[in-house]
């Protein structure tokens, strides 16, 4: 079995985020594997151990990203690809998806797993986009998936409940909390991840035009959430609570109608 992990480098979940100039400062940021491609990473291994074949986790970036992928190789992974983007001037979801698909229609794959969302921007976008360039079936949020043969039983999180489907491979699917308990990378696979290949990929490798992957999106503001205001408690019987919450709702916040 060929299996394909999509990873995103990202900031630390613990870090604080500085904006300077109406951009985000991460000079001195910690960055890590994105927690939801652990997930997939972890499934990729778990899969490929049952199974057999290899993984080949892939992602787009410079070469500090070099580091997040060994930690993915240290995990399991067999080997690595960076498609350099450097020349990509600005980068959205769909740009991202555009190339990662010009690269995946290149490779022989079964399954392509990634995070469900990142912990940056969140959009959850870049997985299904991938799927559909790539004209095959995908799933997202899945929390279970079982192979037999040429056919993946996945369950997935619908909104607190859960949903079964079935689906001829190649698949791609994005893993939502839960699916596993990734490992954290053993001493002796970080040694081995030392050894293990990383292919630098250019986009003149994959034969993408400049065009094709311009942003269709761009970002005109960057600002932190507003600060919560501390809450405020209602006093008396319940019926004097209602009274009192309705008239706050209809003359202060203007939610009701009068």
């Amino acid at each position: 079995m060929d299996i394909f992990v999509l990873m995103k480098r990202v900031f630390d979940t613990e870090e604080k985020i500085i904006i300077n100039n109406n951009e985000i400062d991460d000079s001195d940021a910690e960055f890590v594997l994105n927690p939801y491609d652990e997930y997939a990473v972890e499934e990729a291994v778990l899969l490929r151990d049952q199974h057999g074949g290899k993984i080949t986790v892939v992602t787009v970036g410079d070469e500090d990203a070099e580091k997040e992928l060994r930690t993915a190789l240290a995990m399991g992974a067999d080997n690595g690809v960076l498609i350099d983007n450097e020349d990509i001037a600005y980068s959205d979801s769909l740009t991202t998806a555009k190339v990662l698909s010009s690269y995946l229609k290149t490779q022989d794959y079964d399954l392509i797993i990634g995070g469900n969302v990142s912990t940056d921007n969140g959009s959850g976008q870049v997985g299904p986009s991938i799927a559909e360039l790539l004209d095959i079936p995908q799933v997202t949020t899945i929390t279970n998936i079982e192979i037999e043969g040429n056919t993946a039983t996945i369950a997935r999180d619908v909104e607190g409940d859960e949903e079964t489907i079935e689906v001829s491979l190649p698949v791609l699917v994005t893993a939502q909390q839960g699916l596993n308990d990734p490992r954290y990378p053993s001493l002796p696979g970080i040694m081995k991840a030392k050894k293990k290949p990383i292919e630098n990929v250019d986009l003149d490798d994959i034969d993408v035009e400049a065009e094709e992957i311009e942003a269709k999106s761009r970002v005109t503001a960057v600002f932190p959430p507003a600060k919560k205001e501390a809450g405020e408690m209602i006093e008396g019987e319940p019926g004097e609570q209602v009274k009192t919450l309705l008239s706050y709702l209809t003359t202060k916040e203007k939610i009701l109608n009068q």
